[in-house]
């Protein structure tokens, strides 16, 4: 599966072809019924979700064209050395892609596979900082911080089968790793991760293994709920205590790179404190008790200002 260029009705498409085998030939079919879904609902392309333009079979290669967008918030941030994003541009993606997904949970369908790579700029052309005290260029800020939700290769509608595994590692809910089962709140912790990411300019769970996740959330959220524990069926804890050693080379790991999630905050002012209020919320262990994407988009940080 790749993407490529290619000119329809004169102008630059993105195509996403899909190779011919028979389990990503039905994936494809899949994501092709979610596409047509959010057409047939948003017709006018409002809801900042991807617009695909059509479909084909090439000798049994699925292919899919999509209006053409530019770098992911994920590759802009590599490019710009990993500096974070200023937190007016943070407050207007986020509202995008709270606006994005909930309009997805309106139509009884989770994402499953939210992270910066699958958010992409429209343009992404951008003005260079200068930093005079060091005589040189010190970053990049976007001129326009409008983006696309893509990728509905893994989108589930609620009446179909969920699989046990779902998201890409750093932004798995705790629910999933627990096999708690998962429904729309599982998108709302991914998109808690991703707003961390875009503030702080790294990965809030650099990590690839299921326990050493979950001590990294009780270092930052503090313990997970009995209620939860008592539910799952993995073997990761003892007498209601996740089994971990702080001592152990994974221990003293998780002990330097994680911290108590308040602790992450690079200002004191009310609009970082608002911020953070929405991120505990948007990471909030318990599926029920995490905000929905409505109650987000009204939080008092405003998600809908930009610079």
């Amino acid at each position: 599966m790749y993407l490529s260029n290619k000119i329809e009705g004169g102008r630059f498409v993105a195509l996403k072809i899909i190779k011919n085998l028979e389990k990503y030939r039905e994936a494809a079919k899949l994501e092709i019924n979610v596409l047509e879904k959010i057409i047939e609902r948003d017709p006018h392309n409002e809801h900042h979700c991807v617009q695909m333009l059509g479909w084909f079979d090439y000798f049994g290669h699925m292919c899919i064209s999509f209006e053409l967008l530019s770098l992911s918030t994920f590759d802009f941030l590599k490019n710009n050395n990993f500096s974070p994003y200023p937190l007016s541009q943070i407050r207007h993606m986020a509202h995008q892609i709270c606006h994005a997904v909930n309009f997805l949970h309106d139509n009884q369908l989770t994402h499953t596979d939210l992270k910066p790579e699958n958010i992409l700029f429209v343009d992404s052309q951008y003005s260079v900082i200068y930093n005079p005290e060091k005589v040189q260029n010190e970053a990049f800020l976007l001129n326009d911080t409008t983006v696309r939700l893509v990728d509905f290769g893994s989108a589930t509608f609620d009446h179909e089968h969920h699989s046990s595994i779902i998201s890409t590692r750093h932004y798995r809910a705790p629910e999933v790793i627990l096999g708690l089962g998962w429904g729309h709140p599982c998108d709302v912790w991914s998109i808690g991760c991703i707003l961390f990411e875009y503030y702080a300019g790294y990965t809030l769970f650099q990590t690839h293994d299921n326990k050493e996740h979950l001590a990294m959330m009780e270092r930052i959220h503090g313990p997970l709920p009995q209620k939860m524990i008592r539910r799952s069926r993995k073997q990761y804890f003892y007498r209601g205590q996740l089994v971990w050693n702080e001592c152990s080379v994974a221990g003293r790991y998780v002990k330097s790179k994680c911290k108590p999630l308040q602790k992450y905050l690079s200002s004191q002012s009310s609009e970082h404190h608002q911020f953070f209020d929405l991120l505990r919320q948007l990471l909030e262990y318990e599926p029920s008790k995490r905000i929905t994407l409505s109650s987000a988009l009204s939080h008092p940080l405003d998600l809908v200002k930009s610079e």
